[in-house]
């Protein structure tokens, strides 16, 4: 009998929007922050992108980083492309509702980003732990399924 190991794979999530989407997106946020290396937008692109994979898949309010926030409404204000996907994507919108939910019954912006971050892992995307800074990631594959090394394994 061999030993064999699971390796849990996970999915870079800058796949899940176009070039062509992906070009309209960075053309709007490096306007409005035009020190942001390219490399970095578009890896935030992937990250706003897992984000809205992980609302449309939540029945749970979540929350996204300020770095993903200023992604997704990059994103927004090319408002065809972003209806256009996001129908393709869900069969409906995943609307953008600024606020402030009431942090005792749903636990405060730190706990919804948390949310955010369990979610997207758990669809298997990768994570970039420097768009999530309020969050302790693992310095792992980012599997954070039965991992001892996984800040949500609890272990």
């Amino acid at each position: 009998m061999s030993d064999t190991t699971t390796v849990a794979l996970t999915t870079d999530p800058r796949g899940l929007i176009s070039p062509e989407v992906t070009e309209l997106i960075l053309t709007t946020y490096r306007a409005n922050h035009p020190d942001v290396p390219e490399v970095r937008a578009l890896v935030g692109v992937g990250q706003m992108a897992a984000f809205l994979m992980a609302c449309a898949t939540s029945d749970r309010p979540l929350s996204p980083s300020p770095e993903v926030d200023d992604h997704w409404h990059a994103f927004v204000l090319n408002t065809e492309a972003y209806a256009g996907w996001c129908t393709a994507q869900f069969g409906k919108m995943v609307h953008h509702k600024p606020g402030f939910l009431d942090p005792a019954e749903h636990g405060g912006g730190k706990v919804l980003r948390q949310r955010a971050v369990d979610v997207i892992a758990a669809l298997g995307f990768l994570l970039e732990d420097t768009f999530w800074p309020e969050i302790e990631l693992a310095n792992c594959s980012q599997c954070h399924a039965n991992c001892s090394d996984s800040p949500f394994t609890g272990k």
